[in-house]
């Protein structure tokens, strides 16, 4: 056993946790009850157990940090910016110049069979060596966290026991997850990835090592007993504790857990208990991740054991409940919510509510303001181009230009974006995907239908599964709350199916919604409007609204708002080709909003530029430069309001 520190030695801890060891991309079968070998296509997340610990702990309000290795290529790349997504702390990964990133393919076969293949051979977290360990890094935090893959090779092994002796030398503690996958010690073939069981008395002798640097020993009953080298369960708990006198995690599967923190009793079921969920089992695949989480976010706040073992019950449950692994580990604000209400489901991926949390509390960046140029009108340049099929081959061209005004005004900076068909701006579409921090929404109506149709075919699932992933579905629908009820009923009927497809395929949503060409706009209209459509279950990420009439309008459209979805990104204002001093107007009613957060405007901006370029009046870059003073000026508007 390691000195314990002095004072001297105990440096401020600004993480929470460190984890240590694999980091992979999960590629996962997104067709269930089927073999691996019959799956069509794979749903991408990163993977790797202290890879979706350090995911987990950070959604759930730890400071957390990941010490691995990943390659030099687009996989790599992708664990990074995800990781950062999610706030986790890189520093700690090493890029390899030499070798890929691990994947590991998935899939769910039935309840009981969860097949998976390991990628793993010379890939880039395998190569994790001592050098990789900073010794000022680790020190910076209250533990780390190792796992039993990470002993099979000596240098790994050799990395994550730097790392121990550092954190213990600085009053850090020391977490293992036993996390024991035979045949990634070469005790099982390439497609044995989920076998979860292979005696081995050296890979017994070879944990033991380490049990008792231990402040917190973690695993399944399988992995109590290879960590023991002992027959069945009771001697095997008895082992771990005369090796070592950390806190001991049985982890039960549907059952729970049991905590042990002293001697082990005879009956091993008086041990400390956390709460149970029954769930139905979807994946269990990643839940021990979403477990160890859980557990970790109560040990190292200093919650009583029963308590953390609620939260890693809680946790797991989420996670065998849903497909993936890190992507499905449950936010602070989701599990508060599940522990204080409940599920009416047994398969929690079917609960709206906490379905709704779970997307709306890990969208991919947050967006606290836009100030987006829309040019996604169809109709509105085909008008313009009057039937001259020359002109009508240029829009295209055109909305490139629309793209270059844009990003002159963003100039990078975030909170700026863009509406772009695709009917006519595939090529704008493309120019608008170098910029990295570019909010990007595409029109799925046909232009003018009321009732709402969709343009070009009504199975979104087939058109959206194309779209990049940050890519914002709009979808607007001429609503007002006095329509007659079969029109209204069609209308929501269409928004529930853009709805639903859109978190069905994982997009984010703006609905827009123009009451006042069909009836008179009074204060209430708009926000009776969002009533009705969020009492069908409808709740978008964003709002696209017109002007209300005035500041008592606006303030019943917050209270809709804000009662119904107080986790709604926010509205943005529409312009309506007005002009820019009617804009003006609305755009200092509208700051009065709480939850008005920008404005998305088209015609006004590039109306006169349209006309003049088609026409051959103007130049590309007069065009460009009108459009981009015209942006400009609105964007200063709304900003010194």
């Amino acid at each position: 056993m390691a000195v314990p520190p002095s004072a001297n030695d105990i440096v401020a801890k600004t993480l929470d946790v460190i984890t240590i060891g694999r980091a992979s991309v999960d590629l996962y079968g997104q067709q269930i009850g089927t073999r691996l070998e019959d799956v069509g296509s794979f749903a991408k997340s990163v993977g790797g157990c202290p890879t979706n610990i350090a995911v987990g702990t950070s959604r759930l309000g730890l400071k957390s940090a990941l010490v691995t290795r990943v390659g030099n290529e687009q996989m790599g790349r992708f664990v990074r910016e995800q990781l950062n997504r999610e706030g986790v702390e890189t520093k700690g990964i090493v890029t390899d110049p030499e070798r890929l990133t691990a994947l590991v393919l998935l899939s769910v076969e039935n309840d009981k069979s969860f097949p998976l293949i390991f990628y793993r051979d010379n890939c880039a977290d395998s190569a994790l060596d001592e050098d990789d360990i900073d010794e000022d890094f680790i020190r910076s935090a209250k533990a780390v966290l190792v796992t039993g893959t990470h002993f099979a090779k000596p240098h790994t092994d050799k990395a994550q026991r730097k790392a121990m002796r550092i954190a213990r030398a600085h009053g850090g503690k020391i977490v293992f997850d036993i996390d024991y996958r035979p045949n990634l010690w070469g005790l099982a073939g390439h497609d044995a990835g989920d076998s979860r069981y292979i005696a081995s008395d050296a890979v017994s002798a070879h944990l033991k090592t380490v049990l008792p640097e231990c402040d917190l020993i973690v695993g399944t009953e399988e992995e109590v007993l290879i960590a023991s080298g002992a027959a069945d369960l009771h001697s095997a708990l008895r082992t771990i504790r005369s090796l070592s006198p950390a806190v001991i995690v049985l982890k039960r599967g549907p059952m729970g857990c049991i905590v042990y923190d002293s001697d082990i009793p005879d009956d091993l079921e008086a041990g400390i208990v956390g709460k149970g969920f029954p769930i139905e089992v979807y994946n269990v695949l990643g839940a021990g991740d979403a477990f160890m989480s859980g557990f970790l976010r109560g040990w190292l706040r200093g919650e009583p054991h029963a308590t953390s073992a609620t939260w890693a019950n809680a946790c797991g449950a989420f996670a065998v409940s849903r497909l993936l692994c890190a992507p499905e580990i449950p936010t602070w604000m989701e599990l508060q919510y599940f522990l204080e209400h409940g599920s009416a489901e047994r398969a929690l991926r079917k609960d709206a509510d906490i379905n709704h949390m779970h997307w709306a509390t890990t969208r991919r960046r947050d967006i606290p303001k836009l100030m987006a140029l829309a040019i996604d009108h169809r109709v509105q340049l085909e008008d313009m181009a009057d039937g001259d099929a020359g002109k009508l081959a240029r829009v295209p061209e055109f909305k490139v230009l629309a793209v270059k005004a844009a990003a002159q005004i963003a100039n990078g900076r975030e909170g700026f974006g863009m509406l772009i068909d695709d009917k006519y701006g595939r090529d704008a579409l493309y120019a608008a995907g170098v910029f990295k921090n570019f909010w990007v929404a595409k029109p799925i109506e046909l232009p003018g239908s009321r009732p709402l149709q969709f343009e070009f075919t009504q199975d979104l699932g087939s058109r959206l599964v194309e779209w990049p992933v940050d890519h914002c579905i709009k979808v607007l629908c001429f609503f007002h709350p006095d329509d007659p009820d079969d029109l209204r009923q069609q209308q929501i009927e269409k928004l529930r199916a853009a709805f639903d497809a859109a978190r069905k395929i994982g997009r984010e949503i703006l609905i827009e919604i123009i009451a006042g060409k069909n009836g008179p706009l009074l204060n209430d209209s708009v926000a009776r409007a969002l009533t009705e459509i969020y009492d069908a279950g409808i709740r978008p990420d964003w709002w696209k609204l017109e002007p209300q009439p005035n500041l008592a309008a606006w303030s019943e459209t917050d209270a809709v708002i804000e009662a119904r979805d107080p986790l709604c990104r926010g509205v943005v204002l529409l312009g309506l080709d007005s002009p820019q001093d009617e804009l003006e107007a609305g755009f200092k009613a509208a700051k009065s909003a709480r939850t008005v957060k920008g404005f998305a405007v088209g015609r006004t901006i590039f109306a006169e530029a349209a006309r003049a370029w088609l026409d051959g009046k103007m130049s590309d870059d007069e065009a460009v430069a009108d459009m981009a003073k015209r942006f400009g000026a609105l964007v200063d508007i709304w900003e010194r309001q």
